[in-house]
């Protein structure tokens, strides 16, 4: 008690010096501290808080949207810049932002464009200013008066040719442009790019935004606005005379390597990589499409598309152009080497990894990359057994194809989609003083991209995993397995061999705001159902056997959701949300370890270290071994962090988390492990902590403090709500991880 006293005093005096600092100090006797905006509107029906945007000077920046952190660091500085301490502390705060009368001309301003572009034409914008002790709060009220409606749309194009197609495809009409519709400058924006994107995607690689523009004749008595669209016609210097737009045709398509280089790739990959065709109309898409297409290819370093217009050569009013695409390679062969350190609850242990990578296998941009990976551990404190280190040897070999490898599928077909198509094969051999078990794996998997970007996809067609237990010790066995007082059916399960073969379908949605992920996975229904037909044998559990190895059945499916909202360029939240459910069934009366559930750790609920937490009410008792009955069938988690960026490239995090996972049999090994409808909230399990992260541009270090707020595993009141009886040392957990948890 009196060390957690020692602890809150600390950091309130810590808080107290950092913020009663003079947010002053640096200001001068006929300057004032700008620590406020507000806006308001005389209408209640304007949405004002978009309008924040526009002005042009803001207060000091605040850690999570309260704190003027960066200020007060400043601001403990002294006024001696020749000291380091006073230059560092300026370094690292923020210097107080003073109020600038000509910043708040500019402010009202933007305000008034910002509202007159939303159809206020006459809207008025007025400043007070509330002043105290040199610091300043600026009051906007805005008076929108009446919007405009638009009652004519007349059009004006000089291109006959543009204003044919135009006319034909029905593209010079929009709604939002049309007699009757609120009058906005931004959609008159809107239009411009509309009009010009859509020309550029017809053979007009010239035309831009600037060939159109509006006019728009007023009735201030009436609240009417006419407007006219006018296209002009080109010229490409002002020394020209003005003409109709030029469109082009694709006439060649050429690839050339980088001086001093030979291309070697492959006629088709090339082909199929490239969306600009011989004889097509010039699309600006098109082009993009070949860029993006070209920066995936693991062979190529940069690529640059040089288009230049055939002179005196035409078909009909076209005009032609030459494609030239430059490509750049990487250096084919590339060794990696990864050394690893660990520690596992005391246990010290190393790890190497070394991975040959071949980028242009056969000369196709084919990806051939084979991994090495040895590890050791000094395992301690396990009694009775004749060995105590743990060694493991891995070996992979992957080879990965820039395109689907499908039968029978025409060029058009693979032009259209970016596409990867992977064969991996591993084999793992891990000897530890309690079992030697042998993993083998071998996969067949495609994965693509929707055109926007915005989707992606991933179909496991089919992967096979072999689990052998060639060896068991006896103290093992006698302990947890076959002594008939402590025999545990889930370890019993996971130590025997094992067949899973499985498919899987998954799906990423992914925008400026949220990220959607949903995978489904199934195994065993293929050899369940050959098994059936041909009355295959079964153990002593009941279950069918194939090459005498039991084979897991069972379905999962997982969704995923995060959506971010950004406050302003230093503050936002972000809320996540995942569930999963896997269910065995048939062949299988359990999940395998590996595709079961845990919970804790630095991307779950992090009050609790990882396969720590649940299932459901189940308290865990042996932490040595107890971690596979710490597993379960089903998934939740839900968690909401605040973020913001603290100085330089350090950001901070405050979060809560909530969830945990439950199994959907009663397993006799899992006492209050089994969802139910009445006890769904009393195994929910609630963390909150805090977080510092070290943004390196590349990839983020993470560093979170999780305490435990409600505690489903209890046994006392105090271990149930440690939130209202905290004790530090039993319900704290610290992560290390690279990457957000979400």
């Amino acid at each position: 008690m009196r060390l957690s006293i020692l602890k809150i005093l600390f950091v309130t005096t810590v808080l107290s010096l950092l913020f009663s600092c003079n947010g002053t100090k640096f200001v001068a006797e006929n300057e004032l501290l700008l620590i406020r905006n507000t806006i308001a509107s005389t209408d209640p029906g304007i949405d004002v808080r978009h309008l924040s945007q526009h002005l042009a000077q803001q207060p000091n920046s605040k850690w999570f949207s309260t704190l003027k952190v960066p200020l007060g660091i400043y601001s403990m500085a002294g006024k001696d810049s020749t000291k380091f301490y006073n230059r560092w502390l300026h370094k690292w705060g923020e210097a107080p932002v003073i109020l600038d009368t000509i910043k708040l001309e500019q402010s009202s301003r933007n305000l008034v464009t910002a509202m007159q572009n939303d159809g206020y034409l006459d809207a008025e914008v007025f400043v007070d200013k509330t002043v105290s002790k040199r610091r300043v709060k600026v009051h906007y009220s805005v008076t929108p008066n009446r919007f405009y409606t638009i009652r004519n749309v007349s059009y004006a194009v000089s291109d006959s040719r543009v204003d044919s197609i135009l006319r034909a495809d029905n593209i010079l009409f929009s709604k939002e442009l049309s007699a009757g519709e609120r009058f906005r400058v931004n959609t008159l924006n809107d239009e411009r790019k509309r009009i010009t994107s859509w020309l550029n995607e017809h053979g007009y690689l010239y035309f831009n935004k600037e060939a159109v523009s509006f006019y728009v004749d007023s009735c201030k008595e009436k609240n009417f606005v006419d407007v006219t669209m006018n296209i002009g016609l080109y010229r490409r210097s002002s020394a020209e005379e003005w003409r109709n737009h030029p469109f082009y045709v694709i006439r060649n398509v050429e690839y050339q390597p980088t001086y001093g280089q030979k291309l070697k790739l492959r006629r088709r990959i090339l082909d199929i990589s490239t969306s600009l065709r011989n004889g097509d109309l010039y699309k600006a898409s098109n082009v993009q499409k070949t860029y993006n297409k070209f920066s995936r290819l693991q062979t190529v370093k940069s690529t640059n598309i040089h288009l230049r217009e055939v002179s005196d050569t035409t078909i009909g009013d076209a005009r032609l152009l030459d494609a030239e695409i430059q490509i750049t390679r990487k250096k084919p062969h590339s060794i990696r080497i990864e050394p690893e350190g660990t520690n596992t609850a005391g246990d010290f242990g190393a790890a190497l990894a070394v991975t040959y990578e071949n980028r242009n296998l056969f000369h196709g941009s084919e990806v051939f990359s084979l991994q090495a990976r040895g590890a050791f551990e000094a395992i301690k404190g396990l009694d009775g057994y004749q060995r105590n280190n743990y060694t493991e040897f891995g070996v992979e070999g992957k080879i990965s194809f820039p395109e689907f490898l499908i039968p029978f599928v025409s060029r058009d077909f693979l032009r259209k989609h970016t596409a990867n198509s992977d064969f991996v094969v591993r084999y793992n051999w891990q000897n530890r003083p309690e079992f030697r078990r042998r993993v083998f794996t071998a996969g067949w998997n495609y994965s693509w991209q929707s055109s926007s970007g915005r989707n992606a996809y991933k179909l496991n067609l089919i992967n096979v995993d072999y689990v052998s237990m060639p060896w068991i010790s006896d103290t093992f066995k006698h302990d947890y397995l076959d002594n008939v007082s402590n025999r545990n059916a889930i370890l019993r399960y996971n130590y025997e061999d094992l067949l899973v073969m499985k498919i899987g379908f998954g799906t990423t949605y992914t925008d400026e705001h949220n990220v959607l992920k949903l995978n489904v996975e199934t195994a065993g229904n293929i050899l369940r159902g050959l098994s059936s037909l041909f009355h295959a044998s079964r153990n002593e559990d009941g279950q069918y056997k194939f090459a005498r190895v039991a084979f897991a059945q069972y379905v999962k499916i997982d969704a995923d959701y995060t959506h971010l909202f950004k406050f302003d360029y230093r503050n936002s939240l972000a809320l996540h949300a995942r569930i999963g459910v896997g269910v065995p069934y048939g062949n299988s009366t359990m999940l395998p370890y590996e595709k079961r559930y845990f919970s804790g750790g630095a991307n779950s609920v992090r009050g609790w270290s990882v396969r720590e937490l649940g299932p459901g009410r189940y308290r865990g008792t042996d932490g040595r071994i107890d971690f596979i009955n710490q597993t379960g069938d089903i998934k939740l988690d839900l968690n909401a962090e605040f973020r913001t960026n603290l100085f330089w490239k350090f950001q901070g995090a405050l979060f809560v988390d909530a969830g945990n996972v439950w199994t959907i049999r009663n397993y006799k090994d899992q006492p209050g492990g089994m969802l139910t409808l009445r006890n769904f909230y009393e195994g929910i399990a609630v963390a909150y902590g805090l977080g510092l992260r070290i943004n390196v541009d590349y990839f983020i270090l993470r560093l979170d403090l999780g305490m435990k707020a409600i505690n489903p595993n209890y046994t006392t009141a105090a271990e149930h709500f440690p939130i209202i009886h905290p004790v530090f040392k039993r319900d704290y957990a610290l992560h290390f991880a690279v990457g957000l948890p979400f």
